[in-house]
C-alpha cells in the first residue's frame, strides 16, 4: 500500500529485499523509497550520494514533500492547511487539478478537478499559470514563446475582459484576424513606401541553402524607417540559372519600383557575377552590393583556421564539454557563475566560438574557484577521472588564457562592427571608418609583432578586397560629415575616384550635373549652412541621412544623392531562420488555399519578428547571441554522430527554457515536419 501512496514511485523501481533502483541514473539504494527521496533531492545526507542525472523540476517536487513532511512534524496543528501549499504545481501524481477542465477533454481526464483550500489570490494566480503551462505542454509550444513581447500584452488583454471571455475559434484565426493583421501590416508598409521618393531603399536577398537540393530566396526592403520582408521564392530548381534569377530580380525591382531602388545586396551563394552584372547592365542608377554581415563573418571565420586560435578553442571546448555533460557540474558552474553561461550562442558558428571565448575569459576567477571547490573533488562523477584533470590543468595555465585573451583582442573589433552593421540601420556610411578602426585595432595590439599583425592584416584586406569593397560605401564614407570633417581621417583622398563615379551613375543626365562641382567644394569646405553651429555640432550626433536634410541645402543637388546614399544599409538583418516554415510554404503537397494561408502568415510572422529586433535596439540586446545555448554545438556535443535528442537525457534539468536552443528542442521533440500553424 505504501507503493500505492507515495508519489516518488513513479521515480523509481522496487527491489527485493526493500532495495530501489533510481530511474534517472539507475544507482541500486538500501532503505526504500525514504532514502530515494533523499538520492533525488539533492541534499545532503546520512549516507545518500545525490543524483546526478535527476531532472532539476523532479528535484523541485522531492524537496517540496520533504520540506511538507518537516512542517507537519513542527506543527501538525497546521499540517491540513499547509499540504497544499507545500507540494508543487508540477506534481500533478500528487495535487488535484485547480481549475475546471472539460471531462471530455484528454487534458480533463488526465488532471481531474477538486475545490483547492489554498487562499483565493494565490489559486488565481496557480490556476492561471498551470492552464498556460498545460496549454503550452499540449500544443507543443517552445518555451521562448513565453518571452515573445506579445505573450504578456495577450495575458493583460485578456484579463480586462474579466471572467467568460471565449477566445476567438480556429476558422476566426485563419480568416477574419489572418485578414486584418495581414492588412495592419501591410498599411505600416505603404507607410515607408512615401519616403523612397526621398530616401530610396534596398533590396536585400537572403539566401538560405541546405546544401543539399533546397534554396530559398527571401526578399525584403529596408530604408530608413525600417525593414520589411516582401515575399519568399523557392530557387531550388533554377538557382545556378543566371537567366531565370535575373528575370526574378527583374520582377522585384518593378514591384518597388526601379527609380525608388538605390541598391541591392546579395550574398556570395548567387551566381554574384551574372546577376550582378544583368542588374548593373540594365538598370543604370541601381548599385549590386556584398553583405557586409557575410564578409565580416568569413574574415571572423579565417581567423579561426589560424593554428594557435584553433588549439585554444580546442582546449576551451574541452572544458565547456565536460561541464555541459553533467547535469550536476553544469548546477555547480552556474552556482560559482552566479547563474550565468559559460558559453554563447551567437548568429553563426565563428561568432559563437568569439563570443565563447570572451565569456569564458570573463569568467577565469570563478572557473578556476569552481574546479578547486570541495563540492568539485567530492563528486565521484567528475572528479580526479582523466577528463577533469585535464580541464583543471587547463584552467590553470596561463599560457592558455594569455591566448585567450588575444583571441579576444583581435575578433571584438569586428564583433563590433558586424553589431553596427546587423541593426537594420542606416550604415553604409560608416563601413568604412569602422573597417579602418578594426584594421588599426589590430595594428596597434600587435605593435611588437609584425607577423601576427600581417598574418590578421592580410586575411581582413583580401576579403576587404575581393567580397566586401564597393564604390557606393565609399561615396558614403565621403559624403558622411563625420568622416568628411574629421582632420584624423586620412583615407578621403584615396576615396575621392569611387565618389566621383557614384555620382556619375546617379547623375546621368549633364543637366543633372549643372553645378555639382561648386556644390561639392561647398559641402568640402563647409560653406553656407554646412558651417552653421548646428550642423557643426550635429556632425557626430545625428544620422548622416538625416544631417544632410537638415542641412545640405547649400548644395540642393548633391543634397538629394546624399541622401538617397546614406539612407541605406550595408548588411542582411540579422534573423533566426525557421527552415521548416518556409519549406512548408513551397512544398508541393500544399493545396493553393492552405499555401496562401501560410504565406501570409509567415509574412505577418517575419513582419513581427523584424519589429521586435529592430526595437531591442534600444533594450540594449545584442543581436549578434542567442538567449539559449544551442546543445548541439561543437562546444557541448561530444559525439558527431550522436542522435538528435541524446542530449536531452543529460540535460533534463535545463527544461526550464533558459538552457535549452529552443529551436534544437522543437525539431528533435516535435519533428522538423510537423505542421506550422496546423497546415
Amino acid at each position: 500500500m505504501v507503493r500505492e501512496k507515495d508519489v516518488c514511485w513513479e521515480y523509481a523501481e522496487k527491489l527485493d529485499g526493500n532495495k530501489v533502483k533510481c530511474k534517472f541514473c539507475q544507482r541500486v539504494l538500501n532503505g526504500g523509497i525514504s532514502r530515494l527521496k533523499h538520492h533525488l533531492s539533492r541534499f545532503p545526507s546520512k549516507g545518500v550520494n545525490p543524483c546526478s542525472k535527476v531532472r532539476d523540476d523532479v528535484t523541485d517536487r522531492v524537496r517540496n514533500i520533504i520540506a511538507s513532511k518537516e512542517e507537519v512534524k513542527e506543527t501538525s496543528s497546521v499540517k491540513k492547511q499547509k499540504v497544499s501549499e507545500v507540494i508543487s504545481p508540477g506534481s500533478h501524481s500528487a495535487t488535484k487539478a485547480l481549475i475546471p477542465l472539460e471531462t471530455g477533454s484528454p487534458i480533463g481526464k488526465m488532471f481531474p478537478t477538486s475545490n483547492p483550500m489554498t487562499p483565493s489570490s494565490i489559486n488565481n494566480q496557480e490556476n492561471a499559470e498551470r492552464s498556460i503551462a498545460l496549454f503550452f505542454f499540449e500544443n507543443k509550444l517552445n518555451f521562448c514563446v513565453a518571452r515573445s513581447s506579445s505573450y504578456q500584452l495577450m495575458i493583460d488583454a485578456v484579463a480586462k475582459c474579466g471572467p467568460g471571455f471565449t477566445g476567438p475559434s480556429a476558422e476566426i484565426l485563419k480568416t477574419t484576424w489572418l485578414e486584418r493583421i495581414k492588412s495592419e501590416v501591410g498599411l505600416q508598409s505603404k507607410d515607408v513606401e512615401k519616403e523612397w521618393a526621398t530616401t530610396g531603399c534596398t533590396i536585400i536577398a537572403d539566401t538560405w541553402t541546405d546544401y543539399k537540393s533546397k534554396a530559398i530566396i527571401n526578399f525584403l526592403v529596408s530604408s530608413p524607417s525600417r525593414i520589411f520582408f516582401h515575399k519568399s521564392v523557392d530557387a531550388s530548381a533554377y538557382f545556378r540559372n543566371t537567366k531565370w534569377l535575373a528575370d526574378l530580380f527583374d520582377s522585384v525591382i518593378q514591384e518597388f519600383g526601379p527609380e525608388n531602388v538605390v541598391q541591392i545586396i546579395m550574398d556570395s551563394s548567387f551566381n554574384y557575377t551574372g546577376v550582378g552584372n544583368h542588374i548593373v547592365q540594365n538598370y543604370g542608377t541601381i548599385f549590386v552590393s556584398p553583405c557586409a554581415s557575410q564578409c565580416l563573418n568569413l574574415i571572423l571565420e579565417e581567423f579561426t583556421k589560424v593554428d594557435w586560435i584553433s588549439r585554444c578553442i580546442l582546449q576551451a571546448q574541452t572544458i565547456s564539454k565536460l561541464i555541459y555533460n553533467n547535469a550536476s557540474l553544469l548546477d555547480l558552474m552556474k552556482k560559482y557563475n552566479g547563474g550565468q553561461e559559460l558559453i554563447r550562442t551567437g548568429a553563426t558558428k565563428s561568432v559563437s566560438t568569439f563570443l565563447s571565448l570572451q565569456s569564458m575569459l570573463k569568467l577565469r576567477t570563478r572557473l578556476k574557484h569552481m574546479f578547486h571547490s570541495p563540492e568539485y573533488a567530492s563528486n565521484t562523477s567528475y572528479a580526479n577521472k582523466s577528463q577533469s584533470l585535464s580541464c583543471i590543468a587547463i584552467a590553470e595555465d596561463n599560457d592558455f588564457w594569455g591566448t585567450v585573451e588575444e583571441c579576444v583582442a583581435i575578433s571584438e573589433p569586428f564583433l563590433k562592427v558586424l553589431r553596427e552593421v546587423s541593426e537594420g540601420k542606416p550604415t553604409v556610411g560608416s563601413i568604412y571608418e569602422l573597417m579602418t578602426r578594426a584594421k588599426e585595432s589590430i595594428r596597434t595590439y600587435y605593435i611588437m609583432d609584425e607577423n601576427k599583425c600581417k598574418t590578421f592584416l592580410d586575411i581582413v584586406d583580401k576579403k576587404w578586397r575581393d567580397q566586401l569593397h564597393s564604390p557606393l560605401h565609399a561615396a558614403a564614407a565621403f559624403l558622411n560629415p563625420s568622416i568628411q570633417y574629421n582632420p584624423e581621417i586620412k583615407f578621403l583622398s584615396s576615396i575621392k575616384e569611387d565618389f566621383y563615379n557614384v555620382l556619375e551613375k546617379l547623375l546621368p543626365v549633364p543637366d543633372m550635373r549643372r553645378d555639382i562641382t561648386n556644390q561639392i567644394y561647398t559641402f568640402t569646405k563647409a560653406h553656407g549652412m554646412f558651417g552653421c553651429s548646428l550642423a557643426k555640432e550635429a556632425r557626430n550626433t545625428v544620422a548622416p541621412w538625416l544631417w544632410w536634410e537638415q542641412y545640405g541645402d547649400s548644395a540642393p543637388g548633391l543634397q538629394r544623392v546624399a541622401i538617397r546614399i546614406l539612407s541605406q544599409v550595408c548588411s542582411t538583418f540579422s534573423f533566426q531562420r525557421q527552415w521548416s516554415t518556409f519549406r512548408q510554404i513551397h512544398s508541393e503537397k500544399k493545396n493553393k488555399i492552405d499555401r496562401e494561408i501560410l504565406n501570409d502568415l509567415v509574412y505577418i510572422n517575419y513582419n513581427l519578428k523584424l519589429n521586435r529586433q529592430m526595437n531591442a535596439k534600444s533594450l540594449e540586446v545584442d543581436l549578434l547571441q542567442s538567449d539559449d545555448i544551442d546543445m548541439t554545438s561543437e562546444w557541448v556535443e561530444e559525439n558527431e554522430t550522436a542522435s538528435p535528442t541524446q542530449w536531452l537525457d543529460r540535460f533534463g534539468p535545463a527544461l526550464d527554457g533558459n538552457d535549452l536552443n529552443t529551436r534544437q528542442f522543437g525539431s528533435s521533440i516535435f519533428g522538423a515536419n510537423d505542421p506550422i500553424f496546423g497546415l
